[in-house]
């Protein structure tokens, strides 16, 4: 280590400090006010609950994604005694603990995310632009969409792990490059094996361990791949062991025919809850392509051809690259401010973080999901078996596995494939259902054959929606209003 980098590394090295402390704020305070209750975030929380309840890892005949999502996240619950640990009641603050405890789980997935995008830019960048993309990460607005109990944020975790290791095997050597590789592999192995569309990372992180390779590249490539397969081979592989092989086949085609919004919506999305971080993403790939960094073109180009080519997005689906947003970003700030006055670039990288608090901190002390709380405990103290619950898959797990209500539909698009084998139905109508009523003859059915007994309004049009940072907002609609029916 020359005298430079000597004087470098004592200038920076607790430096990683900074991002992690802001990320820790961001990520993990208000872990279940903000953002709302998502229809996703009841489905990935009831697979796990149905896991924990010893009735293994699928659920039904339906295959849509893998299973890891569920194994992680039952597994930390049970480690935590979840839920009989927490003492539930049906009110409103005990049914908000039930959603933050997996909320702080996401939160700590995403401080972990914050260094690993710290280390992985220091080992290809130098840790003085280290510090720019994950302090951009910590703070920057759209990165509240990592606090979402998604499998998105899940896999995040592992599949930076597959980048760091792949970057420390290019300067390993023997018995511990080999170790270094299958890491890399596993770590990625299990990203897909969380959720399917992290495969157009392989071109990245072959890449990575290809041209860290002096000799043996084929040999040291096929290595890294055998746990690159063989972990999402679980999937299939179990649902053959359980007589469902042809369920797996025909979702997994449906899977890829799915319609909704497109990639230009996503993108708008982006630009409505992030316009800083896209623009200076979006220049940082241009000064990219200009010097033909591979690292950053392999890591946007490949997932941004998927993203427009499925017929299928939603706006968390960016997630796996806004760490690349901000690297591509932390580059740029830093080539264009790293000239002679010496506290320019430290000048760029306090207002940066400074504008993505005051940008974020707005959202992340907002309460947002009251009335879905509050909707929750009401129709959890309601006491009648003779009455079918049908809600959204955000409140019919705390129903089902929690308080082990009899007669609860997983999910109110039930409706459309079984009867209701009660006289009366108690139906929470949230925006979600709201959206979807239009989708069959059952679910209007049983909007109009109900009538409202209680409704609970949140915050969400508190905020003034066109204007930034509330702009994020919009996608935080579920938990606006909340209506509570009964069967006439």
């Amino acid at each position: 280590m020359d005298l430079a980098s000597k004087e470098a590394y004592k200038t920076f090295r607790w430096a990683i400090l900074i991002p992690i402390a802001l990320s820790s704020f961001i990520h993990l305070w208000n872990p279940a006010g903000f953002p709302d209750i998502f229809y996703d975030e009841g489905v990935y929380m009831r697979r796990a609950m149905h896991l924990l309840e010893g009735m293994g890892p699928q659920e039904g005949t339906f295959y849509d994604h893998p299973y890891f999502g569920q194994l992680l996240l039952s597994g930390f619950l049970g480690a935590t005694g979840y839920p009989g640990s927490l003492d539930p009641s049906p009110t409103s603050q005990s049914i908000e603990s039930l959603y933050a405890v997996p909320r702080v789980l996401m939160g700590i997935f995403a401080v972990v995310d914050t260094f690993l995008i710290y280390k992985i830019s220091e080992k290809r960048y130098g840790s003085r632009v280290a510090l720019i993309p994950s302090i951009l990460f910590a703070v920057m607005p759209i990165t509240w969409l990592t606090r979402r109990i998604l499998l998105d944020s899940i896999l995040l975790p592992f599949f930076l792990a597959s980048i760091l290791f792949a970057l420390y095997a290019g300067n390993a050597t023997g018995s511990k490059k080999i170790a270094m590789v299958l890491i890399s592999g596993f770590f990625l192995g299990t990203a897909i094996f969380t959720k399917i569309p992290v495969f157009t990372m392989i071109p990245l992180i072959s890449y990575l361990i290809y041209s860290g390779s002096a000799k043996n590249r084929p040999k040291i490539l096929g290595l890294w791949f055998i746990p690159v397969i063989l972990m999402p081979m679980i999937w299939p592989a179990y649902s053959a062991s359980i007589g469902q092989f042809d369920f797996w086949m025909r979702d997994v085609v449906w899977q890829t025919q799915r319609q909704s919004d497109r990639f230009p919506t996503i993108v708008r999305g982006f630009f409505l809850y992030d316009p800083v971080l896209l623009v200076l993403g979006i220049a940082g790939f241009i000064y990219a392509a200009i010097k033909r960094q591979l690292f950053i073109l392999l890591w946007i180009v490949p997932f941004v051809i998927f993203l427009s080519a499925i017929g299928y997005v939603q706006y968390f689906y960016w997630i796996p690259v806004l760490p690349v947003f901000c690297i591509a970003a932390g580059q740029l700030v830093d080539r264009a401010t790293h000239v002679k006055q010496r506290l320019l670039p430290y000048a760029t990288i306090a207002g940066l973080g400074i504008f993505g608090l005051a940008s974020t901190i707005p959202l992340v002390i907002a309460d947002v999901t009251s009335a879905q709380f509050d909707a929750a405990a009401f129709v959890a103290d309601y006491d009648d078996n003779e009455t079918t619950i049908v809600s959204s898959p955000d409140y019919s797990w705390i129903f089902m596995y929690v308080f082990d209500k009899e007669h609860v539909f997983t999910d109110y698009r039930d409706l459309l494939f079984y009867p209701v084998e009660t006289d009366k139905i108690i139906l929470i109508s949230d925006q979600h259902f709201q959206y979807d009523v239009g989708a069959g003859k059952q679910l209007r059915d049983a909007y109009n054959n109900t009538r409202p007994i209680e409704t609970f309004s949140g915050n969400v049009y508190n905020f003034d929606l066109s204007r930034y940072p509330y702009t994020s907002m919009a996608a935080n609609y579920e938990g606006s209003k909340v209506e509570v029916r009964i069967s006439n």
